[in-house]
């Protein structure tokens, strides 16, 4: 009688699996799949039509102690029946399918009262399908947030001092729409006495609960904040044309206090960018600044505002903290190359639909080369300091054997292919050098135009005609690698072949395989045997082994061996530790001196390495000592280099 007796859970079971005898009946050359379990809907095409109605988007993101943001969506509906909603998955500037879909939980979904089930699609997992009930007009969709807690989980976005909203990461939205068409109305409820910088517009404040005014959902996601109880807020462009501003968070209210040059070179940067291009496409434009060691860092472009991570100390250390001077160059230099005007193949209709990267080299590559220049225009480097940081990308480079086999266009499908995960062979694997070996190319063509007019036109003048056009204009203007090739050779109609060959020059350099770097700058030679050991300071000599494949950095475990170096043919891998050098307990100092030492070709490198719970000794012949890249200038050359970094007076 026990056996007639049959629990709902057992029931399921056999429900889910009563498909099996049939499918083992088949088995064998030619047999069909087993049919799914559960027949889901299809997922909506998209269709260029408006989405009915506003959506109430309102974000709690008080519970500092939890790192949780509570979010509540109230979603218009025009019909009932199937409908699908998207979790955001391909994600703008990070070039890849990295939607945090792990990060939401609790999704509840009601309609008139009632709960609503959901079924995410098992081959499109960011996709949520439901069933809308006779008579709803709206259904609410209730979630949680969940920021990270310790960097080993991910990004931290809140704090107890500041926090990070990105939309995309709080948000589900119909399927079946272009993002343009979705409108949608955002809230957010922050802790008693935080402000808050954002390129949204603001329209009703109540206590705590700030309510923006409605915009589309591309928009939208193109406009996170930063929130914070140290909050700073500078005008960069008084008087200017359209609001330029710095909105700063800090972990403490010290790291606020700026010096009046300090403010007047960030001012320079805005000068700057509109000397080179001669035209804005944003109608205000919000740096989003976290002076943090506890906010996961970031540097990401939006059309209207950037978020940005630099040191607590970046004014009060301004001196000796280098390392963030050109994140805000960088991704301001964004909102005309790259949001403004965009490659074609990222011009996609929504958030779920895969973006190609194979512009990646002009949209960042083009971008890293200016990023750089306008610092050094600015006055956030010094014209030294920019040209040994290019001497370190050359050096890196003329090292990088991994062009041997990969060109560097195919980089820039990494961030699809790894998803910017950390790679143990850089040097031989390669690692989206779409940016640093994109900037080389970039300086390649703009000493070619000046080389070959006698100064007269630049890349500058390209820039203009390519990104400083139709001023005042916000929506998305495509561009094709044809587009590009054209506004080279439009640059100097009148000066025969020189711009066509420049295109031609980038079109190679893009595919091309193992040319040495030092020959991507005309006027630069860059001598790999002899380099200055005086030239670089501070965070760059600390790279100083990147030749030998030693260690870098401040720690005794290896992150990084040169494939093919002398440190990789005697048997270093990363992970190992360093326990000793030539017969003393290993430091920074001691690895430097016994590499400084071995100059003396007696003198070999010994090393004794733990490696897991095993210990080596590795003895190896290195002695080209510790290198340094330098540039240094080709007599009787002109100083194209110089003029490039030197600041523009119109």
């Amino acid at each position: 009688m026990s056996r007639s007796r049959l629990s709902a859970a057992g029931l399921a079971l056999l429900l889910l699996t009563s498909t099996a005898p049939a499918a083992l009946a088949q088995d064998g050359p030619g047999a069909a799949p087993p049919a799914l379990p559960i027949s889901l809907p299809p997922i909506p095409a998209v269709r260029d039509v408006a989405y009915p109605g506003v959506i109430r988007l309102d974000v709690d993101a008080t519970n500092l102690s939890q790192h949780i943001f509570d979010v509540t969506e109230t979603i218009p509906v025009a019909q009932t029946g199937p409908m699908t909603l998207f979790f955001p998955e391909w994600l703008p500037g990070n070039h890849g399918p990295v939607g945090p879909i792990a990060q939401p939980a609790g999704l509840e979904i009601t309609a008139n009262g009632q709960r609503v089930e959901w079924v995410r699609d098992t081959l499109h997992p960011f996709a949520f399908h439901i069933d809308v009930p006779a008579g709803a007009t709206e259904i609410v969709a209730r979630m949680q947030h969940l920021s990270p807690t310790a960097g080993a989980q991910g990004r931290i976005t809140m704090t107890p001092e500041m926090l990070n909203i990105q939309w995309e990461k709080m948000l589900l939205y119909p399927a079946g729409h272009w993002s343009r068409n979705i409108t949608l109305q955002p809230s957010v409820k922050l802790p008693t006495g935080w402000a808050f910088g954002t390129a949204l517009e603001p329209e009703t404040k109540d206590g705590d609960v700030q309510t923006f005014k409605p915009v589309n959902l591309e928009v939208l996601i193109d406009s996170p904040m930063f929130a914070g109880l140290h909050y700073r807020q500078i005008d960069l462009d008084p008087g200017g044309r359209s609001p330029v501003r710095a909105n700063f968070v800090a972990d403490r209210a010290a790291s606020l206090e700026a010096t009046d040059e300090q403010i007047q070179t960030l001012r320079n940067l805005v000068t700057q960018m509109d000397r080179l291009y001669g035209a804005r496409h944003f109608d205000h434009y919000d740096f989003l600044i976290a002076m943090t060691d506890k906010l996961g860092g970031i540097g990401l472009e939006h059309h209207r505002s950037s978020e940005n991570s630099v040191d607590p100390e970046f004014f009060t250390g301004w001196d000796t903290h280098l390392g963030d001077r050109d994140l805000l160059s960088h991704e301001m230099n964004h909102s005309w190359d790259g949001k403004w005007r965009r490659p074609a193949d990222q011009y996609v209709p929504n958030f779920n639909t895969p973006l190609q990267n194979s512009l990646l080299w002009v949209y960042e590559g083009q971008t890293q080369y200016y990023g750089q220049v306008i610092a050094a225009r600015s006055g956030l480097l010094t014209k030294q300091q920019a040209m040994d940081s290019l001497a370190m990308t050359a050096a890196t480079y003329d090292t990088r054997v991994g062009r041997e086999w990969r060109a560097m266009q195919d980089t820039t499908n990494d961030p699809i292919i790894s998803q910017r995960q950390p790679k143990g062979w850089l040097s031989w694997q390669r690692d989206e050098d779409y940016y640093s070996e994109g900037q080389l190319i970039w300086l390649d063509v703009d000493t070619t135009i000046r080389e070959r007019t006698n100064g007269r036109k630049s890349l500058d003048d390209f820039a203009r005609a390519f990104y400083g056009i139709e001023d005042g204009s916000y929506d998305p203007k495509p561009y094709t690698f044809e587009d590009v090739v054209a506004a080279l050779n439009g640059v100097g109609e009148r000066l025969g072949d020189v711009p066509a060959d420049a295109a031609g020059r980038a079109r190679a350099r893009r595919a091309a395989g193992r040319p040495g770097a030092r020959r991507l700058a005309a006027d630069l030679r860059r001598d790999a045997q002899r380099l200055s050991e005086d030239a670089l300071q501070g965070a760059e000599a600390q790279r100083l082994h990147l030749f030998a494949g030693l260690p870098d950095g401040d720690s005794n475990n290896i992150r990084s061996v040169q494939w093919g170096s002398p440190a990789f043919k005697a048997g270093l891998a990363i992970g190992m530790e360093i326990v000793a050098v030539n017969g003393r307990a290993a430091d920074a100092d001691g690895i430097a001196e016994a590499i400084t030492a071995a100059k003396d070709p007696a003198t070999p490198v010994e090393l004794i390495v733990k490696d897991g719970d095993q210990y080596r000794t590795i003895r190896f012949d290195y002695h080209d000592g510790l290198r340094y890249p330098r540039l240094e200038r080709i007599e009787g050359t002109p100083d194209r280099l110089g003029d490039i970094l030197t600041p523009r007076r119109r």
